[in-house]
This record gives structure tokens, sequence and C-alpha cells, in this order.
């Protein structure tokens, strides 16, 4: 299988996770030893990027501030930076060129200051499988992969996330049969 690492996961109607149904999921890392990736179109609704700043002692940016994600089911309780990459801050998984990620505060107080990157996300979670997991789940169609891109990652509304990732393929992913077939 081709390395997944910077395309999109996209749950399909047979997902049959609850958590992921309607999921766009951003693959961060994928080798022979899994896979590791964060759901980019499901904002948190219990916890608000204010209190995030406020319990790190983070000084407030000016303006409106975007929402928290939930990035996936494993360790809730930690935050990663999905962000572009146009200015490198500290360590970060380089995951494309163009897009990293990290869990450093530092990367956070800078984008705080208005030194950050012009674009990112900020989420509690990832999601994560072991070796051959997603492969299998890949086989059987619970999800569809695409290349990943930087205007749905951060300049589409999280709602359409999903239908545009699949749309920008030719895909219409509300069609989607359960009949579905490997190749």
């Amino acid at each position: 299988m081709e390395n997944l690492t910077g395309h999109f996961l996209i749950a399909t109607p047979q997902m049959p996770d609850p958590r992921f149904k309607e999921q766009v999921i951003y693959i961060c890392a994928h080798s022979k030893d899994g896979a590791m990736g964060v759901a980019i179109n499901n904002p948190n609704q219990e916890i608000s990027m204010l209190e995030i700043l406020l319990s790190t002692n983070i000084p407030l940016p000016e303006g409106p501030l975007p929402p928290v994600y939930t990035g996936g089911p494993v360790e809730m309780e930690s935050g990663f930076i999905l962000y572009s990459a146009d200015r490198q801050i500290g360590s970060g998984l380089a995951v494309t060129a163009n897009i990293a990620l990290s869990r450093e505060s530092k990367l956070l107080e800078e984008i705080s200051k208005g030194k950050g990157p012009k674009d990112y996300l900020f989420l509690l979670g990832y999601a994560g499988w072991g070796p051959g997991q997603l492969e299998n789940e890949l086989m059987d169609n619970s999800w569809l992969t695409v290349p990943g891109d930087s205007s749905i990652l951060f300049h589409t509304p999280d709602e359409l996330k999903w239908k545009k990732a699949a749309r920008r393929f030719g895909i219409d992913i509300s069609m989607f049969s359960g009949i579905v077939g490997n190749a």
C-alpha cells in the first residue's frame, strides 16, 4: 500500500464507527508501524480556544478566536497544532512541504502574538491505527483516500469539508453506495 501521509481519509457511509461519521481525517504519519491523523471537520462543542489560552497562561490575541477541534479519540487531553509551514517555529513534524504538526506551546504563544503561521487548526486528540489496521479499514470500504488539500484544511467551512474533499476528486460522497469493489 502507498504511504498515505498528507492524504485525506474520508469516512464513507459504510463507516461502522459512529465517532467517524462524515469525518475527514488528515493523515500526518503512515508507515508499516501504523498511522496517525487528525479529524479536521469536528469542532469541539465542549471547550473553546479562550479556555485553552487562559488555562495555559498564554496572552489572548486580538480578534475572534478559532474553534478547537476534536482531532480524534486518542489522547483527547493533548493539544496539537496543524499548520501551514510558511513559518517554522520550534520543532514540528513536517507532514508535507507545506503542512506541519506540532505539540509545542511556543507555537501557540507565537500565534497569540500574531507571529505564527498564516493558517492553523488547534486540535485535542488524534486518530491512530496500529500496524495493518488502517489498511484493513480501507479494504472494508470504511474510508476513501484522496490527496490532502490546504484550501480544504484551512479555508473550507467545517460542515462542507466532508463533501468538498470528495467532490474535488469527482466523488459525490452522499451518493456513495454500499456496493463498492476493490480494484
